[in-house]
């Protein structure tokens, strides 16, 4: 009679644990299989998708596009093969505003991501784009409210056109040396964004790069940049310190305007023109250093740096802006070299300067004002 009981609980007992043994193989032998799929290990690609996603034939019937169709899902996976074809191409527009999505799995072999592709999906934390990816659309990503990191992987040589403008909860990018690159608008407002790493093979930065992300305390740029565009730091108020490399040649207009945190500059001996207001309203600067390597400083170049106390114009610069340091309402010590009526531009110093600088007397020499401000007068030491 016990033994009968006893052969009954054990039934019982396997009755239950089987199935629930079972259950977690297949569970973890289909999560194991998504990891070999993310990472391009193999695996069948074409059975492992989110469901609704729309398929078009591209390339004369050769491969697919893929675009989100009517997937409702909020965790996203895209296939590299769809009815034995290779899914290359994540199609423009493909997902625009889908603000359901959550997290985004590409798997290996998908090679383009169209533009605006993800563009609006302000619930998307996290993508994985994997290594087989070489091309990354204009604003593919922008808007995405919610993404705190990428890793770009090292098959994309170019950062698009505002690839992630916008993505205000961006925290941390990785660019991988392969990326020569950065487009216009690139990271524009990311207000989360607290250092970047420019890789040393980046040889452009578009205009108004990284304009207005806020957060942004410190930059090193690499020494194989040549060119500091317009707006490239624009409005990145907690920018403290900035490396700018000997290979830099020009910094365009307004590229570190309003970086009222931005305390010191050294401009490079390599550098010939300082751009329109290139550093204007830059309200903490005490103190810069103008290379004899500069002929030109345009117009309105450090208008409105409020803290500047002193100011040396080298004996290479030939030209001098409009208001190119008006409203440095600080200064009391200028050195000015010998420059043409011509060339000396309308109001390029607080107070009359320029009138005294041109009377008899005037010329070349370091001037001293023991008011100053819009109204200093100046005289000759």
């Amino acid at each position: 009679m016990l033994k009968n009981k006893l052969i009954a609980k054990y039934k019982l007992l396997l009755l239950i644990i089987i199935p629930l043994i079972l259950a977690s193989c297949m569970l973890w032998g289909d999560l194991e299989e998504l990891r070999s799929l993310a990472s391009g290990d193999g695996g069948d690609n074409g059975n492992n998708y989110t469901p609704g996603l729309s398929f078009t034939l591209i390339n004369n019937g050769t491969a697919y596009s893929v675009s989100r169709g009517t997937a409702t899902d909020s965790a996203v996976i895209i296939p590299a093969i769809f009815n034995g074809l290779p899914v290359t191409m994540i199609e423009n527009n493909g997902f625009l505003d889908n603000t359901g999505i959550t997290s985004i799995v590409i798997l290996n072999g998908v090679t383009s991501i169209g533009q605006f592709a993800f563009s609006g999906c302000t619930s998307l934390t996290n993508i994985t784009i994997p290594n087989s990816v070489t091309f990354i659309g204009y604003g593919a990503f922008g808007g995405c409210t919610s993404l705190t990191s990428v890793t770009i992987p090292d098959s994309v040589t170019r950062i698009a056109d505002s690839m992630f403008v916008g993505c205000t909860s961006l925290t941390s990018v990785t660019i991988p040396d392969s990326v020569t690159s950065i487009g216009y608008g690139a990271f524009q407002n990311c207000t989360s964004l607290t250092s970047i790493i420019i890789p040393d093979g980046v040889t452009s930065i578009g205009v108004g790069a990284f304009r207005e992300c806020i957060s942004l305390t410190s930059v090193t740029i690499p020494g194989s940049v040549t060119d500091i565009g317009s707006l490239t730091f624009a409005d990145c108020t907690n920018l403290t310190s900035i490396t700018i490399p000997s290979s830099v040649t020009s910094i365009g207009s307004e590229a570190f305007s309003f970086c009222t945190s931005l305390t010191s500059i050294s401009i490079p001996d390599s550098v010939t023109s300082i751009g329109w207001a290139a550093f204007s309203f830059c309200t903490s600067l005490t103190s810069v250093t103008i290379p004899n390597s500069v002929t030109s400083i345009g117009d309105s170049a450090f208008f409105g740096c409020t803290s500047l106390i002193s100011v040396t114009i080298p004996s290479s610069v030939t030209n001098i802006g409009n208001g190119a340091f008006n409203g440095c309402t600080s200064l009391t010590s200028i050195t000015l070299v010998t420059i043409t009526e011509a060339n000396f531009g309308t109001a390029p110093f607080p107070g009359n300067l320029r009138t005294v600088y041109f009377a008899g007397g005037g010329g070349a020499g370091t001037y001293v004002t023991s008011n100053p401000g819009n109204a200093a007068v100046w005289v000759k030491e």
